[in-house]
């Protein structure tokens, strides 16, 4: 009996998958058997991976063996994604860094990876910021979806959630506008509020959106058809809106060969750092001459006949201040460093050659 070939992004085998498991590749997901997950040997490092977006799921040997072809699977498949993933934070940080109305599309059970493909690639080419995802019940950064993609996924983040509803409730939270598509929905594609923040959620392509998806939205829009088919293809029905948003924010202002405008920048905000603070120069005289010969102002000495220092001060050498001990810092080749001892204490006292 012939068995279908695995894929070629899956992982088997303890060593190997451990081996993946403390690197920093992207993972998809995990199959493991109940008695691997709870060993003293996998079970941080998958409690690790679940809690950075990982799908870990239990199952049985047979459909193990079902997903490496019959190889010898020892009780663990990886699955490893196209690229790598950040969190809803970390996506609403960089959307706050637009010069321009943050642009996001979200998916609700999109589980053809053609179609997750082709959503990100018309994503990435009408300027959206990011994807929203959820980890389950819809496919995954597979390679087969950054085929269908080319290289839309190098340029655009794509952030993992456990709860899609609950996370359109922290984007509208943040100011954005969630539109749904729907065949029956009761506002046009034209009413989309283009000039605010959007996120616009895909449905699946059999079901269209779920119950408690249609109720996380602001509006829910269809796309007219005049022809005799009923529907678009999801994948299809998300360019169409995206076109759409586009040419009421920057497409309606080109005309003949005028370029588009530039991409925004999608990269994560960078950490400003500050260059260390220049050490002061002490081999030039003129700063020596400050430091040495203009020492802070002192209190005038009570046994002295006047109230103010003689009137050649200037020409006599200035006690420095007391010091505890030297410290151990190397000298400068135009200082000699000489100490004196008296019944009071002991001075330091700095001659500059110069």
């Amino acid at each position: 009996m012939e068995t279908t070939p695995p894929p070629g992004d899956l992982v088997w085998g303890r060593h190997a998958a451990e081996a993946v498991l403390h690197s920093e590749r992207p993972l998809h997901r995990v199959w493991c058997t109940g008695e691997l997950r709870f060993s003293t040997r996998f079970m941080e490092v998958l409690r690790e991976a679940k809690a950075s977006g990982v799908v870990v799921e239990e199952v049985s040997w047979a459909r193990l063996a079902q997903l490496c072809g019959g190889a010898v699977h020892q009780g663990i498949v990886l699955q490893t994604a196209a690229a790598s993933s950040v969190t809803l934070q970390d996506l609403l940080g960089r959307c706050d860094k637009s010069p321009e109305p943050p642009l996001l599309v979200a998916i609700d059970g999109i589980t053809d990876p053609h179609n997750l493909g082709a959503i990100a690639r018309s994503t990435e080419a009408f300027g959206g910021h990011g994807l929203v995802a959820p980890q389950r019940r819809n496919a995954g950064l597979t390679g087969s979806v950054a085929k269908v993609a080319a290289g839309a996924l190098e340029h655009l983040p794509v952030a993992r959630v456990v709860n899609l509803n609950r996370s359109l409730e922290q984007l509208k939270d943040a100011g954005y506008t969630v539109v749904g598509l729907a065949g029956e929905g009761g506002q046009c594609v034209v009413e989309i509020p283009a000039g605010a923040p959007l996120v616009v959620v895909v449905g699946s392509e059999g079901t269209g959106l779920s119950h408690l998806t249609r109720q996380s939205c602001h509006q829910i829009v269809r796309i007219p058809l005049r022809g005799q088919t009923p529907h678009l293809n999801a994948a299809v029905a998300c360019g169409v809106v995206l076109y759409e948003i586009a040419r009421q924010r920057w497409l309606g202002e080109l005309h003949g060969s005028m370029p588009p405008p530039p991409t925004p920048k999608r990269q994560p905000p960078t950490v400003e750092h500050r260059e260390p603070e220049a050490a002061p120069d002490l081999t030039t005289a003129p700063d020596l001459t400050t430091a040495v010969e203009k020492p802070p102002q002192q209190a005038a000495d009570p046994t002295a006949g006047g109230g103010g220092p003689p009137e050649d001060a200037a020409a006599q050498p200035q006690p420095a201040p007391p010091v505890a001990a030297p410290a151990a810092t190397p000298v400068d080749p135009d200082l000699t460093w000489s100490s004196s001892a008296t019944d009071r204490d002991r001075r330091l006292t700095v001659h500059v050659s110069l």
